[in-house]
């Protein structure tokens, strides 16, 4: 296939991804049971008029088809609604809760990556040895704990020693902004070895397992037959070679970034994208989770899409 015309269908494919998950992302909001307004009923003095203003401040007594269109309208012009929860801006509480997930997430997924591609890449160079019998057998063992086992456990241990909730001490706005940037980083260590421990396993057993059957190909035969170095044929062309299949997991990883970590951040009262998202569930605060849900998806899909493209530069039958 052409590489010009495998990339216009990835394209073409991307967008018809996006569209149909906006869509979904609109219509099973709609048939869940009740409603935010459902939820008034269980306040005190909450009048049958106070809840009818709410449906009707919430656009909830429109059609269908006419929500749709409004909801279509709004994410063309940037618009993802209003929060049922704290009437706020959906754009402002994503935005404000990202930024507060990114350095966790984006953090705790980069350690992941290099180290399981890393011990990946060793632990099939020294395959069958004490080296590779170890790293397989942790990762599995890593691979099998729930994110709120390991979670847990390292705040049950580290209790005592490094902070445990939120992302800095409520005292520290007195500190200086050295100081201020330190206590941050403390608050970061527990929620990032968690994330960090959850993902690398996965890593390492992908790229173990894509460099072995590199390795077993007859182009490498060649290499080695050339004379060529070592640490040529592992770089250049072994962990080249099985990168291909890491790359969709690389995309995957990095997509999921904004999502953050749902059960970590619960855990660790981190107040980023993942908490909101697990509040907004409580809430019922659809607009919450519609807008949450979306920028989700479409980063995942983003991120894939650009995978396909590093597929089109490493892969040479693309452009045949």
């Amino acid at each position: 296939m052409h590489r010009g015309r495998y990339i216009w269908r990835r394209t073409l494919f991307a967008l018809v991804t996006i569209f149909v998950a906006v869509s979904l992302n609109f219509v099973l909001f709609r048939v869940l049971p009740g409603s935010a307004v459902t939820r008034i009923s269980r306040v005190p003095n909450a009048s049958p008029a106070m809840k009818e203003a709410l449906t009707r401040e919430f656009g909830l007594d429109r059609p269908v088809f006419e929500q749709y269109l409004l909801y279509m309208k709004g994410l063309f012009t940037g618009n993802l609604g209003i929060s049922y929860h704290n009437r706020l801006p959906v754009a402002d509480n994503l935005a404000a809760a990202f930024m507060n997930t990114l350095p966790l997430v984006l953090t705790g997924t980069i350690l992941a990556l290099l180290i399981g591609i890393f011990l990946g890449v060793l632990s099939a160079v020294r395959r069958g040895s004490a080296f590779d019998y170890t790293m397989t057998n942790l990762s599995v063992i890593f691979y099998a704990f729930p994110t709120q086992f390991l979670g847990m456990m390292l705040l049950i241990f580290f209790a005592g020693v490094l902070p445990t909730a939120g992302m800095a001490d409520p005292f520290a706005v007195a500190l200086d902004p050295g100081e201020q940037f330190v206590d941050r980083l403390r608050h970061l260590i527990l929620p990032v070895a968690t994330l960090t421990l959850t993902l690398y396993a996965e890593y390492l057993l992908i790229m173990r397992s894509s460099v072995l059957e590199t390795l077993g190909e007859d182009y490498m035969l060649t290499a080695k037959a050339k004379g060529l170095p070592r640490r040529r044929i592992i770089g250049s062309y072994a962990v080249r070679n099985a990168m291909l299949p890491t790359i969709t997991m690389i995309a995957l990883a990095l997509g999921t970034v904004v999502s953050g970590a749902i059960l970590i951040e619960v855990i660790f009262s981190w107040p980023g994208i993942g908490r909101e998202l697990y509040e907004a569930v409580l809430h019922r605060d659809y607009p919450m989770l519609q807008g949450g849900f979306l920028v989700i998806t479409i980063t995942v899909v983003i991120f894939n899409y650009l995978a396909d493209l590093a597929y089109a530069w490493l892969d040479p039958r693309v452009s045949d």
